[in-house]
């Protein structure tokens, strides 16, 4: 994004504001479909992203990555959205599920995109929540239990139980 069109935005330009959501908004929908349990709380993750983008978009200081900043600013609000919605911590209690405990890959074959966000859906709520930020956002253990306001010890049995219990979601939906 150029910086003449980020000053549009941010003097309420409707057609930089439209072309900037355009720009942004398949990526950060799958960033959304990641975090949520369905589809149309992906949507209101992505409906509230880009209110709150579009309203802090004059604190973006042009260092570093832009659509960097663009992703953290939804990552918060998926993160948000999911501890209104639960009203409180977005972890799973341990021993809730059981788990194999092995180091062995978790992704068998290639799958569709679609497909394994579908299965990470089917996550439960803080294991999805911490694989993600693990995984597919590259937070540390550490970061990680900053932000859910965890201990990196559970921030760490929770992304082991994840890719377990994903696995098995896997296998699960490779057999049928």
């Amino acid at each position: 994004m150029t910086e003449t069109e980020l000053k549009a935005c941010i003097r309420g330009d409707r057609r930089a504001q439209k072309a900037f959501f355009d720009r942004f908004r398949g990526k950060m929908f799958a960033l959304c479909l990641r975090y949520a349990s369905t589809r149309e709380d992906a949507e209101d993750m992505l409906q509230e992203g880009f209110v709150r983008v579009f309203r802090d978009l004059h604190q973006y200081s042009g260092a570093g990555n832009f659509e960097g900043w663009v992703r953290k600013v939804f990552v918060n609000t998926a993160l948000q959205y999911l501890q209104k919605q639960r009203r409180g911590p977005v972890i799973v209690e341990l021993g809730s599920y059981d788990v194999a405990t092995d180091d062995s890959p978790f992704f068998g074959e290639e799958l569709p995109a679609r497909n394994l966000i579908k299965v990470l859906q089917q996550l439960p709520t803080g294991f999805r929540t911490v694989f993600n930020l693990y995984v597919l956002e590259g937070y540390s253990h550490p970061e990680i239990a900053e932000i859910l306001n965890i201990s990196v010890g559970t921030s760490k049995s929770q992304l082991l139980r994840a890719k377990a219990y994903f696995r098995s979601l896997l296998e699960a939906s490779l057999t049928t």
